[in-house]
């Protein structure tokens, strides 16, 4: 026989439908309050994000032209048209507003890389990675890359800028073998002559007019020696 306390919870039940809505209907409206909210940020994000792509572009040019050590965060900053306390809140001061730079300098290199491997898309890998070198050759032609490459090598005792170069230099390794399937001797040698590359273009080696000083630079094409596809493996 069902007792008093079974009768009183049937009476009870068709009662806790209203309350079941009520909770659907809040939650329902939370999420559409969150998602109206998050639609309002994207605007701002938006905003923020290409305002700080465009400080690291300028910090760029503004590194390879003094360096790390020597350029005050305020030349930084005034280069970009920000405030010294921006840099403090977005990168964490010079440092991280360095290594945002050289981090940019580095997604430009890959960029290049792909670009140069898409020239011979179909060759041999000697070929893919010679086309890769060219590519690179005509991104340093932008002298402030280089210059922020070379600075980037004399500030190498910070940890976090050695960080960043061997992550950046990681990256590329990984890269190039991908994209060409060289040997690993091969995109050795692809690293090698890019710092050939480096020192005939920072030092202007490939516009010397004494015979000696021009010796790097002979056999090049693009500033980068050719590496044949039918020619011996490099040592």
């Amino acid at each position: 026989m069902p007792g008093i306390g079974d009768r009183a919870a049937r009476e009870r039940k068709p009662r806790a439908a209203p309350a079941r809505r009520e909770r659907t209907r809040l939650t329902v409206l939370r999420r559409a309050c969150l998602l109206s909210a998050m639609q309002e940020d994207d605007a701002p994000r938006s905003t923020a994000e290409a305002r700080r792509g465009t400080v690291v572009r300028e910090a760029v040019s503004v590194f390879a032209a003094t360096g790390y050590h020597a350029t005050p965060v305020g030349e930084a900053a005034a280069a970009a048209g920000i405030s010294q306390a921006y840099v403090f809140r977005q990168f964490d001061g010079k440092l991280g507003l360095f290594v945002a730079a050289l981090e940019r300098c580095h997604e430009l290199v890959r960029a290049a890389l792909r670009s140069g491997a898409e020239t011979v898309s179909d060759g041999t890998p000697a070929e893919i990675l010679d086309g890769m070198c060219a590519a690179y050759a005509e991104l340093i032609a932008d002298r402030d890359l280089l210059m922020l490459q070379v600075h980037a090598q004399s500030a190498a005792d910070i940890p976090e800028i050695r960080a960043a170069i061997r992550r950046g230099h990681a990256s590329v390794v990984l890269l190039a073998g991908e994209l060409s399937g060289g040997t690993p001797e091969r995109v050795r040698h692809l690293l090698a002559r890019s710092r050939l590359c480096h020192l005939i273009a920072a030092a202007g080696f490939d516009t010397a007019d004494e015979p000696r000083a021009r010796v790097p630079t002979e056999g090049l094409c693009h500033g980068l020696p050719r590496v044949k596809a039918d020619g011996p493996r490099p040592g």
